[in-house]
């Protein structure tokens, strides 16, 4: 009988844990999130009537102050706010061109005619819709925690903030009714695609566009903080483009060999 190489074997199977974790599927924290954003939302629709309003008030303000916070805490992370400006303005000019809050909208009403035959509350639908996809789908978890899981395959942010999610979908659900469960479609969409991007992209994504893309993402947040606080209706949804020009501008800059970090 032939002798068989286990140890040559064993070591051609292995894999060091960076190489592993590119093997997983780049997806995998976004379904958690998905699912849990379901579970919540399903779970506030159908228990939301139980609570008082004045509880469901409470709750709805305590979600925009942590908004807000982590908003703030986001944008501080910025090494140039020079580089956040430009890229709020630039994409605030391509969200209004391309009417994306008219947009999202249009999507929320087609969607809650298909699911629930037109019937119901269909601002309310509307509303939920397009407050949980931006809330669930512009926090700093959901961009760094989106691009590890496409670059390592590691996920352990997204499960943090699945975790999260699933609280605030069963809080806003309560009050906003079933359109917070349809942004499980702009949650697979947006931040599934964010991690396929990063898969695809490994080589492309530099520390200071992902430091930029989260300080850009947290002005963001703090729009969508304003609307849960009721202080302002700012149009959150066009102000999205910038997510994508704060990366772009470094890349830009990056192949021109400016320095955008002043050093002392």
């Amino acid at each position: 009988m032939k002798p068989v190489n286990v140890t040559s074997k064993a070591a051609s199977n292995s894999c060091t844990i960076y190489e592993c974790r590119l093997q997983s599927v780049p997806m995998t924290g976004t379904i958690i999130n998905a699912i849990t954003v379901l579970i919540g939302g399903v779970l506030g629709t159908l228990l939301g009537h139980r609570f008082p309003s004045r509880m469901q008030e409470t709750v709805f303000a305590s979600l925009g102050l942590f908004t807000l916070i982590i908003g703030v805490m986001s944008a501080l992370v910025t090494g140039n706010p020079l580089i956040v400006l430009g890229s709020l303005l630039v994409g605030s000019l391509l969200g209004e061109a391309l009417h994306l809050e008219a947009q999202l909208t249009r999507f929320g009403g087609w969607l809650q005619k298909r699911l629930a035959g037109g019937q119901g509350d269909a601002a309310r639908f509307i509303d939920g819709f397009v407050t949980a996809s931006l809330v669930f789908c512009v926090g700093p978890l959901t961009i760094q925690g989106a691009i590890e899981d496409g670059l390592t395959g590691d996920y352990t942010k997204l499960a943090i903030k699945a975790m999260l999610d699933g609280f605030a979908a069963l809080a806003f659900a309560s009050t906003m009714g079933t359109g917070v469960i349809a942004s499980v479609i702009v949650i697979l969409g947006f931040q599934g695609g964010l991690s396929l991007l990063a898969s695809l992209g490994a080589d492309f994504f530099t520390p200071a566009m992902i430091t930029e893309l989260t300080a850009t993402g947290g002005v963001v947040l703090l729009a969508i903080s304003f609307r849960l606080l009721e202080l302002k209706e700012i149009r959150s949804a066009n102000l999205l483009p910038a997510l994508f020009v704060a990366p772009l501008a470094v890349a830009v800059m990056d192949a021109l060999g400016i320095v955008y970090y002043p050093t002392l």
